[in-house]
């Protein structure tokens, strides 16, 4: 029976409408001109009664092709593709009484090209999907019953017959109709699932699938067809005007596109009206030059906000737009390579430039955005760039600051990150101001996000020099898609951990999913990667998707591609997982079968929900709860919208549902924060020492008074006024109470960075950076971990640096996961097996010793073959290499009595640069197109140095490693252009009890060959260190290869003072990245006589 729902039109959804096309028969009437019909009045729209009773009387109809009965739409416009309709019965019966899915004609409880059909064949609006009957662009000139003509405008629009069925008073011209055109020939791929033991009953409405509409056809779109002796135009305006629209929170109008300037339209060309939100903010985005916040539920097309606000850019300047800037910035890297990929092709014909800078943070880069227009990047990324910017003009040329998803400033983590970003780029702002007051240096600020209730606090931060910045609110009345929103309690005894009721809940997926799925893919949510598996697991267990043969040889394909076992078993039964622990190649393979409609479940953890855009008609939120630093705790209410945001995307959906499981105690609260959010509250007061630092490195802060005008800057004084309390304020303080509780605050955290030699204080509070604190704010280290450094005494040795590192701020992210510890105590201590070369003590217990564990196997080149392991591995070399580099240098501007703590510092700075241990065998691996493996090969056929690879025939290489030529030569050449080094010491003959005059001498024994070509990069530098026995620091001096292959050679005299517990030197000269290159070798000085001494090495 027809349902009620199927004939209502909301009027939320009427976005836009398109031009009439006419079927104009030739030479027999004119044509019409293109326009607009006006908008209804209320007392024209008729009453829900009326239409569910006129739907009844329309409900029974025949598919014959000799029928001339009128055929309602079903949600969705046929387009001469027919439908899938419900069937919930289960009509067998197994051996124990319960009933069964029938293969043919059963249970369809998901179908893909149900899906399919919605997503592809609908009409699409910047952030909004339309069918063809709603958006009235595809409208054609129809004959109709003479009862149906009488009917009331809205009555024709709701009740307008599928496309491709032409309706006329007279049954032959149906007929004879039907005869000229052949019917679209259609593909059904019905899915079923059943569950075992079998759920709670579902309602039995709704007829069996339609089987008689035609052979199959190959998958593919529609076919076009025509009507015999017709011809169809399409019948365009010359200049679209902006349609009026009512909606349920009253009269608003649509933008069109082509109030854009001509040549910026290819930006928006496949849509011709602005939708509701977009048509609200272009006024304030496009047409003034203002700041903007807008705050509007997810899906509302917010990205174009942002591309309007390029566009605005681009007319207020000239062509060609070289020095036009604009940043793009989004708090994950996913978000980012989205939007690069996006903007390259839209603005890219236009002759701008875009660049990805998200890669980790690296000191010398500018380079890259030197020719970008439109750079998209993190925070963290664009805070490191940004340390240095009174050095460097293009971060000045900034003119436009976009901000997606402002609402991580309240990330305890990540959120100060994202605020001191701002603060600096205001002041960058103001300080080009003040150079330049007669020029027009202006800044905009335009941030987005679907989660702020305090939206006005956000536009009192990002203000401009006079007024707050201007705020659009929309509510989720104005979301595209309307959302179902269904909380469940489960009961949780007192004595059930955390982990069990998580484990529960696994077995209640298959009864939610089939409730709520109305036969649509369904993304569910978990706190963990393998809570994520075990609930894919037992779904597949309770549940059966019955597959057509087609259907089920697609998901056996893509499992056949797969390489995690697991998966591979999961997803030939229609369930699939994804998280960050599988490799990427199986994650791009589930998200194209879940995208495609082919894979009915998917399960994932939450980091997921952060903008990756997978068409989910249910979204489910398994537990609110999830695992931060080994303690459990709730979602925050912006990671739950976030979540819950990926229901119903506009390009895919029409309808969704949002499920969130919970326990009974907390039902009520979620019930609640389903009609609210969660105010956003600064973190900066937690991570404010690091940020004041870099700052003062700047020069921004200098003195007390200065540190609070910046706080003033910052999201965190807004608040602070607004709600003290928060920050552990009272609440009787009026602003000047505040602003002293907050420069206190600051005082506070310059002590703390004076007390380890991190800035100078005089007792004016006049502040200087020192170079300890210039370090740490070049390579953002964190204060805890420069505390750790301090405590350095000057003798440690390889290991006891490494156990020192692992202990930073910087590590504390990674989990140590139950599942990991089998092979990392492997890895730590196994008879049987090559071990790390410092082992711990006892088992792999703590996040450390993971960290210590997994840095010492890619040192030692032990392959780690779980890809979550690998994962973690990565993400600590790109810390380490930073905070590796900042030890060696920290220890350097040190007092001169800790020559073993610098060397080994050196030595592992390069360790970490190059992933190997100094003295490691596999040093092909540092050569390009030479990996582990091919480098184990090497190492098994004895080439463990760069001389003996060198001496090999090129064709015996290529036996090695098992490759063609000239593969051979290409590694013997890297290797012969490696630089060659020679140390020299000679003692001049003046000789004295207390000293002794050393000269040392470098020479690069291949420099003719390296000029004309050299495998390092022209950065790559070595350092000469030489120690006495006294463990003192004697002689320090880098050499960069560029200054060594001018003269090929370096020398300096140097004295040396007599130690106490011996005459002999310890000389060393270390690459900064090769493993393979160092020298080191002992001199004895003498202090009574003559002595000379040479070595040479390579």
């Amino acid at each position: 029976m027809l349902d009620s729902e199927d004939c209502t039109l909301s009027l939320d959804n009427l976005f836009f409408e398109r031009p009439v096309v006419h079927k104009v028969k030739p030479l027999c009437q004119e044509q019409s001109s293109w326009q607009l019909e006006p908008p209804l009045s209320l007392s024209q729209i008729p009453a829900t009664q009326d239409i569910q009773k006129e739907a009844e009387g329309l409900s029974s109809f025949s598919f014959s092709q000799k029928s001339n009965k009128f055929l309602p739409p079903l949600k969705r416009a046929a387009d001469g593709d027919g439908f899938t309709p419900k069937n919930n019965k289960l009509n067998q019966n197994t051996s124990d009484g319960r009933k069964e899915p029938e293969a043919q004609g059963g249970c369809v409880l998901w179908s893909r090209e149900d899906f399919m059909n919605k997503s592809q064949d609908t009409t699409k609006v910047r952030g909004r999907t339309k069918t063809p009957h709603e958006s009235g662009h595809a409208l054609e000139q129809k004959h109709f019953p003479l009862e149906f003509s009488q009917s009331p405008p809205l009555r024709r629009s709701l009740f307008k017959p599928p496309s491709g069925q032409v309706l006329n008073s007279s049954a032959n011209s149906i007929r004879g109709l039907n005869q000229a055109r052949p019917r679209v020939q259609q593909t059904f791929d019905q899915v079923s699932m059943a569950t075992e033991p079998r759920l709670a009953k579902q309602s039995a409405a709704g007829s069996g699938p339609l089987t008689d509409l035609g052979p199959p056809t190959a998958r593919g779109p529609p076919q076009k067809t025509q009507d015999k002796g017709t011809k169809r135009a399409h019948v365009l305006p010359m200049t679209p005007q902006p349609l009026h629209i009512q909606s349920t929170s009253g009269p608003g109008i649509l933008r069109p596109i082509s109030e854009i300037p001509a040549k910026f339209r290819s930006v928006f060309k496949e849509f011709p009206y602005f939708n509701y939100v977009q048509s609200k903010a272009l006024d304030d985005v496009l047409y003034t030059g203002k700041n903007f916040v807008a705050c509007a539920p997810t899906g509302s097309g917010k990205t174009v906000l942002f591309e309007l606000a390029i566009i605005r850019l681009l007319m207020e300047t000239t062509e060609p737009w070289r020095n036009v800037k604009a940043v793009y910035m989004a708090p994950i890297k996913a978000l980012c390579s989205q939007r690069f990929e996006d903007w390259k092709n839209k603005f890219g014909p236009l002759g701008l430039s875009c660049k990805e800078l998200t890669g980790d943070t690296e000191i010398d880069d500018f380079f890259e955005i030197q020719d970008a227009n439109i750079i998209m990047t993190t925070p963290e990324k664009w805070d490191s760039m940004t340390r240095k910017w009174r050095d460097n003009c293009l971060l000045q040329l900034v003119r436009l600051f976009l901000i997606d998803e402002v609402h991580v400033v309240k990330d305890p983590m990540r959120g100060a990150t994202l605020e001191v970003v701002v603060s600096r780029m205001k002041a960058v702002h103001a300080y080009r101001a003040a150079e330049n007051p007669q020029e027009d240096v202006s800044m905009r600020f335009v941030a987005v996000s679907a989660t702020i209730p305090n939206t006005k606090d956000i536009a009192d931060w990002l203000c401009d020099d006079r007024d707050p910045a201007t705020c659009l609110e929309m509510d989720e009345s104005h979301r595209p898609v309307k959302l179902r929103k269904v909380v469940l309690g489960f009961p949780c005894n007192s004595n059930q951990t955390e982990f069990k009721f998580d484990l529960s809940l696994n077995y209640k997926m298959a009864n939610i999913i089939q409730t709520y799925s109305d036969q649509k893919p369904t993304l569910v949510f978990c706190s963990t990667r393998k809570g994520v598996q075990q609930s894919a697991t037992v779904l597949a267990k309770d549940a059966r998707f019955i597959m057509s043969i087609e259907h089920k040889q697609r998901l056996v394909n893509y499992a056949n591609s797969l390489l995690d076992s697991k998966l591979r078993d999961l997803v030939s039964f229609g369930v699939g997982f994804h998280h960050a622990g599988v490799d990427v190649s199986d994650r791009k393979r589930i998200e194209e079968a879940f995208n495609m409609g082919d894979l009915p479940v998917l399960f994932t953890t939450s980091t997921l929900a952060m903008g990756v855009n997978l068409p989910a008609h249910l979204v489910v939120i398994k537990s609110t709860t999830h695992y931060i630093g080994g303690a459990c705790e709730e979602y925050s209410e912006a990671d739950m919208l976030q979540m819950i945001g990926r229901a119903g995307r506009p390009q895919f959906d029409t309808s969704a549902t949002a499920v969130i499981m919970t326990k009974t105690q907390t039902k009520d609260k979620y019930m609640q924060f389903m009609n609210g959010a969660e105010i956003i509250e600064s973190s900066l007061h937690t991570h404010l020492v690091e940020h004041l630092n870099a700052e003062i490195v700047l020069h921004t802060i200098s003195d007390v008074n200065m540190a609070l005008d910046w706080i003033r800057s910052s999201f965190l004084y807004i608040r602070a006024l607004k709600n003290p309390r928060h920050y552990g304020f009272s609440t009787d303080l009026d602003r000047c109470g505040i602003e002293a509780k907050l420069q206190e605050l600051c005082l506070k955290n310059l002590n703390s960075l004076a007390s380890i030699g991190l800035i100078s204080m005089d007792e004016d509070v006049n502040i200087k950076a020192t170079e300890a604190g210039r370090l740490m704010a070049r390579y953002c280290v964190a204060f805890d971990t420069m505390k750790q450094f301090s405590k350095v005494t000057g003798t440690e040795t390889l290991p006891e640096l490494i156990e020192l590192m692992v202990k930073g701020r910087e590590f504390t992210d990674v989990q140590l996961r139950v599942n990991e510890k089998r092979t990392l105590n492997t890895l730590n201590k196994d008879k049987n097996r090559i071990t790390i070369r410092y082992p711990m003590e006892g088992k792999i217990k703590n996040k450390e010793m993971k960290v210590n564990c997994l840095i010492q196997a890619q040192f030692g080149s032990i392959p780690i073959q779980e890809f979550g392991l690998a994962q973690d591995t990565g993400r600590i070399f790109r810390n380490g290499v930073r905070i590796s580099r900042c030890l060696a240098e920290f220890l350097n501007q040190r007092s001169k009595t800790g020559f073993s703590a610098l060397l080994n510092s050196l030595i592992l700075a390069k360790c970490f640069r190059a992933k190997l241990w100094e003295d490691s065998p596999y040093v092909s691996k540092q050569l390009e197109k030479i990996g582990l493996s091919l480098s184990t090969a090497m190492v098994n056929a004895g080439l463990t140095t760069f001389n003996k690879i060198e001496q090999t025939n090129a064709r015996e290489l290529e036996l090695i490693v098992n490759r063609h030529p000239p593969f051979g030569n290409q590694i013997r050449d890297a290797v012969m252009n490696l630089p060659k080094y020679e140390v020299s010491l000679e003692q001049l003959p003046r000789y004295n009890i207390a000293t002794a005059e050393i000269v040392v001498t470098v020479n690069v024994k291949n420099h003719e060959q390296l000029l004309s070509k050299r495998t390092t990069h022209d950065h790559h530098y070595v350092t000469m260190i030489i120690g006495d026995c006294d463990n003192n620091v004697v002689f320090l001096q880098k050499l960069t290869d560029l200054m060594l292959l001018k003269s090929g050679n370096w020398s300096k005299k140097i004295e040396v003072a007599k130690a106490f517990k011996g005459e002999e030197i310890s000389v060393n000269l270390i690459s900064s990245e090769y493993v393979g290159l160092d020298i080191q070798q002992k001199f004895s000085a003498f202090y009574s006589g003559p002595k000379s001494s040479r070595q040479k090495t390579m």
